[in-house]
């Protein structure tokens, strides 16, 4: 069996490496976008994090996540009588999903790597058994995904940017404002993210032994302690740094300011203060004004929290798609080992070579979706860059929790366009978010026709 599968396992390793290195260009790329985007960091700098996180996420974390999302799909125990043709058809996933996510990045297209996999599982399957083991309550349910991740996240991301209005950016004293409540952000985005790792998570790490209580003391006390530290350490060199220099940069900035109530609205004329409150009149009310400057000092302050949301979703994509992305290469090896059943869990070799060529994806053609989900689509700054991965970030916990199988992708791209919307009306570019919804529509049939096309090769050539 070993000798005839060998160079099953090695042109499986070589698209593997593809695969990883079109994840690393493509899905990897989306988690440190807006950070680019509102210039908390340099293209490189943001390289150099998510590398570091990505790796700590998959080696820490990841080491025995399972490969769910593609059993989940298929029921591979039709495949128990013939362990060639499933080994064949981990070939024929590994190639259909990293065809469609070089091709997608090339166009700068972010797309879900989870769906490519999920879409090539399925086009294999076909070939081979037709309709027979396929879970269609889990397709049906990513289909739902397409609509339900965009918007919740979007939701929750125009929530958390209408708040910090609210209570920081339209203030007269922006600056004060947001030195006052800035331990309480990071209390809170502390607390979150420790409580998002800590609950049902790493079972190497035991950390899914812990009760939901004992997580929550937990994440409290470590946000109790980060706000300690903000509020006696940092911010008293912050308020002093940022004091030195005007708050407003320009007479024109200045102008905007003095014509900015309070409230976001202006009051031009007479007529208007006579006006009955409409419901238009409200939602103007408590949506931004859009024509308001932003202080760029008060912007400086969301710069480190934007930072630390995006180093955990770097680390939370290295900790759960990761393993799904390789999930192929590590089933191939266990059957090319004689492990038909896929016992056991992914090996820390394997984990690390998708790791490497994540990197390497993300260092040659990462740029690229950066610029989409970063610049091209709207315009983003510290402030709604994070409130945008955070967004993201909590609508990711929600879904695993509930077992939802949504993209991570999807969840950005619908927090930069939410956010981007009220944030600046006409900011975002809808041309561009239209090809993006249509990728994501096209991203599963797309990757299941490629793989079915090898599959149908490999059977022709290979299989007797």
């Amino acid at each position: 069996f070993q000798s005839q599968t060998l160079w099953a396992l090695i042109v499986g390793s070589i698209l593997a490496f593809v695969l990883g290195f079109g994840m690393g260009a493509n899905d990897v790329a989306n988690a440190f976008g807006t950070s680019v985007g509102s210039r908390a960091v340099t293209i490189i700098q943001a390289y150099i994090l998510a590398s570091i996180f990505e790796t700590l996420g998959a080696v820490l974390v990841g080491y025995s996540v399972t490969d769910t999302m593609r059993k989940s799909v298929v029921d591979t125990s039709i495949y128990n009588d013939t362990p060639k043709e499933l080994m064949y058809g981990q070939v024929a996933t590994l190639g259909g999903c990293a065809a469609w996510l070089i091709i997608a990045t090339v166009f700068s297209l972010p797309v879900s790597t989870s769906h490519s996999i999920v879409g090539a599982t399925l086009g294999f399957t076909l070939v081979c058994h037709g309709f027979e083991g396929v879970v269609w309550k889990k397709i049906i349910q990513i289909v739902i995904s397409w609509f339900l991740s965009p918007i919740l996240s979007g939701s929750i991301a125009s929530i958390l940017y209408i708040l910090t209005d609210h209570l920081v950016l339209r203030r007269k004293n922006p600056l004060e404002m947001g030195l006052l409540l800035l331990p309480i952000f990071y209390f809170f985005c502390l607390a979150i993210n420790c409580f998002m790792i800590l609950y049902d998570g790493s079972p190497l790490l035991h950390f899914n032994e812990l009760s939901w209580w004992v997580c929550t003391l937990i994440s409290i006390g470590i946000g109790a302690i980060g706000a300690a530290v903000i509020q006696f350490l940092v911010k008293p060199r912050l308020s002093a740094r940022l004091s030195q220099s005007p708050t407003v940069e320009s007479l024109e900035d200045k102008a905007a300011w003095d014509d900015t109530e309070v409230g976001g609205i202006k009051a031009d004329t007479e007529e208007q203060k006579d006006e009955k409150p409409t419901v238009w009149a409200l939602l103007k009310n408590i949506l931004p004004d859009r024509s308001r400057v932003e202080d760029q000092k008060v912007l400086q302050l969301f710069i480190t929290l934007q930072l630390f949301t995006a180093c955990y979703a770097g680390f939370a994509h290295g900790a759960n798609d990761v393993s799904n992305a390789i999930a192929p290469l590590t089933a191939l090896v266990a059957l090319y080992r004689g492990d038909f059943d896929q016992a056991e869990g992914t090996p820390i070799y394997v984990l690390l070579f998708g790791v490497l060529a994540i990197c390497v994806g993300l260092w040659v053609l990462g740029h690229k979706v950066i610029r989409t989900v970063g610049t091209h689509m709207a315009s983003v700054t510290p402030a709604s860059g994070f409130c945008i991965e955070f967004g993201a970030a909590m609508t990711g916990l929600i879904a695993s929790k509930l077992g939802l199988p949504i993209s991570t992708t999807h969840c950005l791209v619908g927090a930069v366009v939410a956010v981007g919307s009220i944030k600046s009306g006409g900011g975002v570019n809808w041309s561009i978010f239209r090809n993006v919804a249509l990728s994501w529509v096209v991203t599963l049939p797309a990757a299941g026709l490629m793989s079915a096309g090898i599959m149908a090769l490999l059977k022709w050539l290979a299989l007797p």
